[in-house]
């Protein structure tokens, strides 16, 4: 299994979503959300696409080289 980053529950990976985005603290809301209530996935507030979550992409494993904005996963 890969290494997972420092709080990849709470923040999502720096090179795929900018501090500056700004919707951010709304993501980040529906993020914690989906995690608590056991969601895989919550609708992105800008694009109304479905975003899986850290904890889904965590215990699938594995990175996908999908660039998914919360891969969970020490990227080099």
């Amino acid at each position: 299994m890969q290494q997972l980053r420092d709080q990849y529950l709470e923040r999502p990976h720096p090179a795929r979503l900018r501090r500056a985005h700004p919707l951010l603290d709304e993501i980040i809301g529906r993020h914690a959300g989906a995690i608590k209530d056991g969601q895989p996935c919550y609708q992105d507030p800008s694009t109304g696409l479905m975003v899986f979550t850290a904890a889904f992409l965590a215990e699938r494993g594995y990175c996908c080289d999908s660039e998914c904005r919360h891969c969970p996963f020490v990227i080099d």
